[in-house]
């Protein structure tokens, strides 16, 4: 799992030959905190079909702006530096690959 900042975002997402879910999460954030193992099992799961990268909203304000992101945790896909999906708030780990699947290499 990648961490990416506001300086690096849009080489390391934008940039992407893979989709990349991006997490976009804030250490205080409790849902947030509940969210974390399920995006980390992604991660393992997808890794060569998808690329995970966390953003700490706090320390990196401006890429969140840009999305217009209002609350967190927010995920975010992108596909081909595009936006593709995105999900706001806490879901199942299935339900999230429901919505993501279509998007990613078989």
């Amino acid at each position: 799992m990648l961490h990416v900042e506001d300086a690096t975002f849009d080489e390391v997402v934008l940039g992407a030959e893979l989709p990349v879910l991006v997490d976009f999460w804030a250490p205080w954030c409790m849902p947030c905190r509940m969210l974390a193992p399920t995006i980390e099992e992604i991660a393992r799961e997808y890794a060569g079909r998808l690329i995970v990268a966390k953003m700490n909203t706090d320390e990196n304000p401006a890429t969140p702006g840009k999305f217009g992101i209002m609350g967190i945790p927010t995920l975010i896909l992108f596909k081909n530096g595009q936006e593709v999906e995105r999900v706001v708030g806490v879901r199942p780990k299935q339900a999230l690959i429901k919505q993501f699947e279509a998007h990613l290499r078989p």
